[in-house]
């Protein structure tokens, strides 16, 4: 009798076990139908967005503040004056003191709002620093765009220790340090968006800027974790991210860079586009719009094949005429 009780019990057992696997399995494969039925309605919606007027799709950033590291001159300056005409108060954080000055002054001339800071953005303490100083003085940043870079645009063997560490503390390691200054104050108010500007850099390596495209990368990376943790952990209904991918930019941060097909970026019209992709809420901008077919070929063409292509459209050989910023900028 206790035999018979003891297999009555296995067989139970191993009936409940199987029964919990199917279930399991059932449930997983739901999950993964309806996670492709929300795919193709977000393919759907994009498509339709084309179509929409941008105007439509906006939203109102009037009395938020702007915080924009690198805002001191480039295509920083050029959206601190775009954010502040929307009507935000715009707060610039740069090394270059006098240029971040120059940035508030031409903000207000045009009636709007706006503060500067100098920082090192190499420096974590610095940045803690001024953001409790920032959050003191103008109140919670809603939107925080990571623009500040730097880039040393020589071969790794010439490029000097201490320039590739502070390659990744500027255009990386900052990234990390704003977001965790300002991210609480956004949870907390349920309200912010968080723009990482990278670059198409970030997407595909090339020659004399390996410390560079390894930062942007990293940077890359960053927003796309950082977005599906925002995901994971519910907030991603009130706080938006957006990564900014552009090819180059006719600032002095690449003078001297040769384009050998595709057109050299002009920095008002990525200031537009950066400010239209914040105000539409997009997740990820490449400039020029086209070069995700780029991307996508490097995903599947054999890695000597796309360096030929890269040899022949001119990316191998952009920086050999490279200047960078000059003492005067």
């Amino acid at each position: 009798m206790k035999r018979h009780n003891k297999s009555y019990r296995v067989q139970f057992a191993s009936g409940c076990l199987s029964y919990l696997k199917s279930h399991k399995m059932a449930v997983a494969v739901l999950e993964v139908l309806y996670a492709l039925v929300l795919t193709v309605y977000h393919v759907i919606e994009r498509l339709v967005k084309i179509f929409v007027p941008q105007k439509m799709l906006e939203k109102n950033i009037s009395g938020q503040v702007v915080l924009v590291t690198g805002g001191g001159s480039g295509i920083g300056r050029l959206m601190c004056l775009r954010y502040a005409r929307l009507g935000a108060t715009v707060v610039t954080w740069d090394i270059n003191k006098l240029g971040n000055e120059e940035t508030v002054e031409m903000v207000k001339k045009e009636g709007n709002r706006a503060f500067s800071y100098t920082v090192d953005m190499s420096s974590k303490d610095d940045i803690y620093r001024v953001a409790e100083k920032t959050k003191e003085d103008v109140g919670p940043v809603t939107i925080l765009v990571n623009n500040a870079g730097i880039v040393s645009g020589t071969a790794v063997m010439d490029t000097p220790d201490a320039k590739i560490v502070k390659t990744f503390e500027v255009n990386v390691l900052a990234h990390f340090w704003t977001i965790k200054a300002f991210l609480p104050d956004m949870i907390k108010h349920k309200l912010g968006h968080i723009v990482n500007v990278a670059s198409l850099a970030g997407h595909s390596g090339t020659n004399k800027l390996v410390d560079y495209c390894s930062s942007k990368f990293a940077a890359v990376g960053l927003d796309e974790a950082f977005r599906v943790e925002l995901f994971v952990q519910g907030h991603s209904d009130y706080i938006k991210t957006t990564v900014v991918c552009p090819y180059y930019i006719s600032t002095g941060m690449f003078a001297g860079v040769q384009s050998k097909l595709i057109p050299i970026l002009v920095p008002e019209y990525v200031a537009d586009s950066v400010v239209g992709a914040t105000l539409t809420n997009r997740e990820v901008l490449l400039l020029p719009w086209w070069s995700f077919m780029l991307i996508a070929l490097k995903a599947v063409v054999p890695e000597p094949a796309f360096i030929r292509l890269s040899q022949a459209f001119g990316f191998n050989c952009s920086m050999d005429q490279f200047e960078g910023r000059t003492k005067k900028e």
